[in-house]
C-alpha cells in the first residue's frame, strides 16, 4: 500500500467536539445510573443529571441540524426509544427506575454501535421505495 492509502483525515474540530460531547454525556449517565442503583438522593445526583440533559439535548440537535431525518434512521429511532425508557422509569415508575435507566443504557449503546447499514437504516426512505 502507498503512503497516500495509509493517510486517514485528521478529525475536524466539529468531529473532536462531538466526541467530547458524547464522553461527557456517557460519563455523566454512569454517575446518575449507579447513583440510582445505590439510591443515592436526588440532590446528590443533580450536576450528573444536568449534564447529562445538557450534553444530551446538544448532541440531539447537532445530529438534526446535520440531518432532521435522523429521527427515522435505525439511530435516531433507538433515541426516541432510549427517551421513552427515561421517561417512564422518571414520570411512570420512579421506583423501578434503575431497570428502566439501565434498559435506556443498553439501547443507547446498542443503538451507537449496530452495524452502519442498520443504524442509518431509513423508514420512510424504504416507505418511498416501496411506492415510488
Amino acid at each position: 500500500m502507498t503512503d497516500a492509502a495509509n493517510e486517514q483525515k485528521p478529525f475536524s474540530p466539529h468531529r473532536w467536539a462531538s466526541v467530547l460531547l458524547r464522553s461527557v454525556h456517557v460519563s455523566a449517565m454512569g454517575v446518575v445510573l449507579g447513583g440510582v442503583f445505590l439510591r443515592a438522593e436526588h440532590d446528590a445526583l443533580a450536576v450528573a443529571i444536568w449534564t447529562t440533559l445538557l450534553s444530551g439535548c446538544l448532541m440531539m440537535l447537532t445530529d438534526l441540524c446535520k440531518s432532521p431525518r435522523l429521527l427515522l434512521q435505525g439511530n435516531g429511532l433507538a433515541v426516541i426509544l432510549k427517551l421513552a425508557l427515561l421517561a417512564t422509569g422518571f414520570f411512570l415508575l420512579p421506583e423501578q427506575r434503575f431497570v428502566w435507566y439501565l434498559a435506556a443504557t443498553l439501547v443507547a449503546s446498542i443503538g451507537s454501535h449496530m452495524p452502519g447499514r442498520l443504524r442509518h437504516y431509513d423508514i420512510l426512505k424504504k416507505c418511498d421505495d416501496n411506492n415510488g
